[in-house]
This record gives C-alpha cells, sequence and structure tokens, in this order.
C-alpha cells in the first residue's frame, strides 16, 4: 500500500509508501528529495566565486565573512553524505559548485577567501566539516583537484595544528581535521589527537551517555550529534590505528549502543523528540546518532526501528512547515524565531541540521533502508524509564503520543555553583510538546517548571549547582529526588541570554528538597524547606507552558494535593518567549510561608483524567494513581 499526504511540508516528495514504513511512509527517496530540495534553495545565495553561501537574516558575533563559510560548510556535509552513498552520481551537479567554492574559500589571493583558524575561531568548527566531507568523497573531490589546490587547502586547514580549542565537543574538530591531514602529507600534532580522544573518555557517563564537558552536567544533543558522532567517523579514516582506533572503535560502538537504546524512548509518538537543551535550532541533526548507530552496526535497536526514529524526526518538522516557503531553514525550531540564536549564531547556523541525513552516505540496500519500521517505544504502550547519567525520569503516553523528562540531573553546572538557572537545562520538566519560555526575563524570574521558594518581591529562587539524591523505578513510579541551595541572582546590565552559565551577584537561601513520582501523564512533585528560611517567604510550584488550544487537544493541570493552606493558584500567560507559539499559559501554585510540605500533582496530555491522590506517612506520602496503583515517595 501506498499513499500521499497533503501536508504543506510533503508536497513535492515521492508518494509515501506505507508498506515498507507503516508508521512515517518515508523511505531512502524522501530523505534523498529532501536534501536535494534543501540544496537547491541555497543557490541563489552562492557568491560569484561560490565560496561563500549569503543567506538573509542575522549576523553572528563572528562576521558575514565566517557566516558565508559557516552557510557553505554545513551544506557541504549534506553533499558529503549524498555524494557517498550515491557513489558520486551527482545528477543535480552539487558536486561542481562545491568544488568550485572549495577551490576558491582556500585560495590566499582569493577575494572570497575564507577566514583562517587564527582569524576566526568559528572556522574551527567548520573546518571539521569540510575535512568530514573530503574523506568522505574522497575520489570524486579530492583526487581530482591539482597539487596546487590540494597545498592551499592543507595549508588552510593546517590553522587547526597546535591551536588551542576549548575542552568540548569541539576538540574532535581539531581530531578530525588533523587526521585527514595526515592522510594527505600535511602538518599534523599527535598531542593534538591524543588530548581529543582522553578528554571523550573524560566526558563518558553511564548508559553510553556523554556529557560535553567533563566537569559540568552538560548533558543534551551533543552527546548524540558529536560526541557519538565524530568518533566512529574519526576510527574509520585513514592513520588512526597508531593511536588506538582498532580497540577504541569497539567501546565507542557498544557506548552507541547503550545510548540509542535510552534515545528511541526520547521520541514522541509524532516523531518530536524532546525539546531541551541549546542548539536546538539544527533540528534534524537529532536524527544523527541512529544513523551513526546504522553505520557502526549497533545491535541494541533494530534497523526498522533506527529509520523508524530517524523518519519521525524529519517528518515532525516538515508537517510544522520547515523548512519555509523559501526553502530556507531559519534560526527558530518550528518556525522563525531569532531569539533562539546564540551570539556565535548566524543565518547559516541552522544547516547543522545535515548532520541529521548522514544516513544518505549508506547506500539503498543497507538494511537501515530495506527492513520495515517498527514503531517507537511510544507507539507500542506507555513507556517509563530511568535515564541515570542526566539524571532524568522519562514517561511516555501512547495515548497521545507525548514524551516528558523530569530532571533531577542535568543543568549545565557543577554542584555546589550558585548561577541562574538556564532555562534550557535546569528546569524540572521538558517535553515532546513544550519549550520553556526563553530570554532573560526568563532566566532573571523563572516561570515554568519550578519546585521552588520566592522572596519578599515574589521572585523565585533558583536551583542551578543542587545535589541529586535518588533516582530509582518501584516497579509502579519513577522515583527522583534532588536537593538545592535556594538562590536569587542579580544580573549586570545588558545581560544576553546565552544558554547556560548566567552569573550575577547572588543572595543566598534556604535548601530546598524536591521529590517526584512519575507514572503516565502525571507527576506528584513535593517540596520542603530545610533549615531556616532566611529570605524565602513562599514556595512556588509551577507547570508546563502550554498554548491555548494546542495542538492535538494537550493540556496541562496543576493540583493542590498536601500543605497547600491558603496557597493560591493561578493562571501566568507569557506572552513572546516561546519559540513555539506567541503566547503560552504555565499554571502556578503559590504557598505563603515556608513551614509545611507543599505536594502537587503536575499533569501533560491530552485526556488527564483524575489526578493522583497522595496521604502523608511517617516514611513520606503514599500515592494512589488514577488506575489505583500504589507507591511510595519519600521525602527528604
Amino acid at each position: 500500500m501506498s499513499g500521499r499526504s497533503e501536508l504543506p511540508g510533503l508536497r513535492g516528495l515521492p508518494p509515501l509508501d506505507l508498506e515498507l514504513s507503516p508508521h512515517s511512509g518515508f523511505t531512502r527517496e524522501h530523505w534523498v528529495a529532501v536534501a536535494d530540495r534543501l540544496l537547491l534553495a541555497l543557490r541563489p545565495y552562492f557568491s560569484p566565486g561560490r565560496a561563500r553561501i549569503e543567506l538573509p537574516g542575522q549576523v553572528s558575533s563572528s562576521g558575514r565573512d565566517s557566516d558565508g563559510l559557516e552557510g557553505f560548510a554545513r551544506s557541504f556535509l549534506l553533499v558529503g553524505f549524498r555524494l557517498a552513498g550515491e557513489h558520486g552520481a551527482d545528477e543535480n551537479g552539487f558536486l561542481d559548485w562545491y568544488r568550485a567554492g572549495l577551490i576558491t574559500g582556500t585560495d590566499p589571493r582569493s577575494p572570497e577567501r575564507w577566514p583562517r583558524l587564527d582569524e576566526r575561531d568559528q572556522a574551527k568548527v567548520e573546518a571539521a566539516s569540510i575535512a568530514l566531507v573530503l574523506e568522505l568523497t574522497r575520489p570524486w573531490l579530492w583526487d581530482t583537484l591539482s597539487a596546487t589546490e590540494q597545498a592551499n587547502i592543507v595549508g588552510w586547514l593546517e590553522g587547526a595544528v597546535g591551536a588551542w580549542y576549548p575542552d568540548n565537543n569541539w576538540v574532535w574538530f581539531q581530531a578530525v581535521v588533523e587526521t585527514f591531514l595526515a592522510s594527505v602529507g600535511g602538518r599534523f600534532a599527535a598531542a593534538d589527537i591524543e588530548h581529543a580522544l582522553a578528554f571523550h573518555a573524560a566526558c563518558s557517563r553511564a548508559g553510553g551517555w556523554y556529557a560535553d564537558s567533563a566537569t559540568e552536567r552538560a548533558f543534551d544533543y551533543y552527546s548524540g550529534w558529536a560526541m557519538q558522532f565524530y568518533p566512529l567517523f574519526w576510527a574509520s579514516q585513514p592513520g588512526t590505528a597508531a593511536f588506538g582506533a582498532a580497540e577504541l572503535a569497539p567501546l565507542w560502538r557498544a557506548q552507541l549502543g547503550d545510548y540509542l537504546a535510552d534515545y528511541v524512548h526520547l521520541i514522541g509518538g509524532d516523531g518530536m523528540p524532546v525539546l531541551q537543551g541549546r542548539s536546538l535550532i539544527y533540528r534534524f541533526a537529532a536524527a544523527a546518532p541512529l544513523w551513526s548507530g546504522a553505520i557502526a552496526g549497533v545491535d541494541t535497536v533494530s534497523p526498522g526501528l533506527l529509520r523508524r526514529s530517524a523518519s519521525g524526526i524529519l517528518r515532525a518538522f516538515l508537517d510544522r512547515g520547515v523548512p519555509g516557503d523559501d526553502g530556507l531553514l531559519s534560526l527558530g525550531i518550528t518556525r522563525p524565531w531569532p531569539q533562539m540564536a546564540q551570539t556565535y549564531s548566524g543565518a547559516g547556523s541552522p544547516y547543522w541540521a545535515a548532520k541529521g541525513f548522514s544516513g544518505l552516505a549508506l547506500p539503498a540496500d543497507h538494511p537501515v533502508w530495506t527492513a520495515v519500521e517498527e514503531p517507537l517505544p511510544v507507539e507500542r504502550g506507555d513507556v517509563r524509564r530511568v535515564l541515570r547519567a542526566p539524571g532524568w525520569l522519562l514517561s511516555g503516553t501512547a495515548a497521545d503520543g507525548v514524551v516528558r523528562l523530569v530532571n533531577h540531573g542535568t543543568d549545565h553546572e557543577v554542584e555546589g555553583t550558585q548561577n541562574a538557572d538556564p532555562p534550557l537545562y535546569a528546569r524540572l520538566g521538558y517535553s515532546t510538546v513544550t519549550v520553556p519560555p526563553l530570554g532573560m526575563a526568563a532566566v532573571a524570574h523563572p516561570v515554568d517548571q519550578l519546585a521552588t521558594v520566592l522572596d519578599a518581591s515574589g521572585a523565585p529562587a533558583h536551583r542551578a549547582g543542587f545535589q541529586p539524591l535518588e533516582l530509582a523505578d518501584d516497579g509502579v513510579a519513577a522515583i527522583g529526588s534532588s536537593r538545592a541551595r535556594a538562590h536569587w541572582v542579580e544580573f549586570e546590565p545588558g545581560a544576553r541570554d546565552h544558554g547556560s552559565g548566567y552569573a550575577g551577584r547572588v543572595t543566598v537561601g534556604p535548601e530546598v528538597a524536591v521529590s517526584s513520582a512519575v507514572r503516565g501523564a502525571w507527576e506528584v512533585r513535593a517540596v520542603r524547606v530545610l533549615g531556616e528560611p532566611g529570605a524565602a517567604r513562599a514556595v512556588r510550584i509551577a507547570g508546563w507552558p502550554i498554548e491555548p488550544g494546542a495542538e492535538r487537544g494537550i493540556r496541562s493541570a496543576l493540583m493542590p494535593l498536601l500543605g497547600a493552606g491558603d496557597a493560591r493558584t493561578e493562571v501566568v500567560a507569557v506572552a513572546g518567549r516561546s519559540p513555539l507559539a506567541d503566547l503560552v499559559e504555565v499554571q502556578q501554585l503559590t504557598a505563603p510561608g515556608t513551614e509545611s510540605l507543599v505536594v502537587a500533582a503536575v499533569g501533560l496530555g491530552a485526556e488527564l483524567g483524575e489526578s493522583p491522590q497522595v496521604t502523608e506517612t511517617e516514611a513520606g506520602l503514599r500515592i494512589t494513581w488514577p488506575d489505583g496503583a500504589l507507591s511510595e515517595l519519600a521525602v527528604p
């Protein structure tokens, strides 16, 4: 059986194939068609020498020259995956366009030359994409260049050798570039590659996860689209045996397999991944680790489920109007929203989405393309999972396809710090249908997914630097708890939302303990103030940020259960701060005083029904869930 959808994002694509892909309808032909559409839409924006893609819109802090390189290099990834999977076949002539740009951009005498790596740090990022594609397409591109052209490319890439790179996923940019240089007779520093390997090992965490830091609790999609993506590619490059690649690759493959066993649970029934962490403007890049699993041949997730997961992600954005009518990827998530940008983001930045097309490097007869799609975990039934490395309690409901995370482990900080909460990391909850309100107003005065105390002015305290306490599953519910030193942060004038690490003058308050029990669409959330209240004057619990009349009838609920006393519950409207909607509403419960235990039920879903009920016991709380199941929740 095959069919065609009339959704705008699918117009012009091949008919849906519901025999091979009964859930998404997408096959390799659809991925190729979307890739070609994205690449062809860029052609009007090439510079005369084709070295830069000069897109309209925001200019990054690195400047227009760097942004032009970024647009070229990131879309070049897409060309590389297409050519590798087609063994060099190129009916649209992409190779000619990008070969010309590569030659022009690396010619030091060209007026369109690319910024050197010692001139712009951003060039260090883009150089890795250039090197990766040169390796993938070596027979059809590198081997066709003249000696002078090759020397110019080598000279540009050699800016990586011995250069400073921050200790995060960037170390892999240096390793990939220098390994390619070594393979073509260029300069390289073994110490740079050895440092990347050592740092990578220091970022390894339980369950195959990677933090984007050796010390911080920095868990987001970089675990998959960077820290899991580059190592196995690097290990396949010539010359890596000298650095132990043959021994490391099986370890990395096993870690990737464990990670993907968690990862497929983070995708909603409509294909949307959980919206958490910075760089969400990369959208389809969330599919990258799934294709890495197919390329590596992991055995924890079947080829049919890998493709279902990746195709679901692609369709989720196509169905929501991405790319736009002009064929371009904008700064935003489901719609243009320039406030999503960090200072380093320019109009070409979203094209790191190309990483999500890396499966096109696999030929059409690979099992990931020929296997029949299998349903996502949340399509098979309700799911509940404890993700230990990031400290998340996951719950997905099959009836509405919503996946939720309750966060007791991630804040992009080190335990004991007292910075402001980064909205995309330190909130108590994230889901496939919500995004926290963003911007400095949301940083200074958070409104959603709270379990905290208020000072006399009504300002909520932050929790960044909190102490994780418990993560478990009792067979009925997922259980988690954490403890934070409440603190209020006063910002310097002109402070800007950069995604993490908001520092300012701090006022310290009491410790606040938070415990959660999660089952289905509901979380029971308990808050207790420990020790002297200090500046704290009230307790606040806040729920999910939901667009009024949201898609699929998704709604939220916040029900006081215990200790609320004279609490007031209100709905707060937040305008202009969500990349998903012009207006979102958040339910908040505010209980005056700080002595009592405050407990509420927080729900998100299409069919919430009755809320859980609780009774206080000597050990903590006894929870009766709507289906009659019972749980015990200890509260510090």
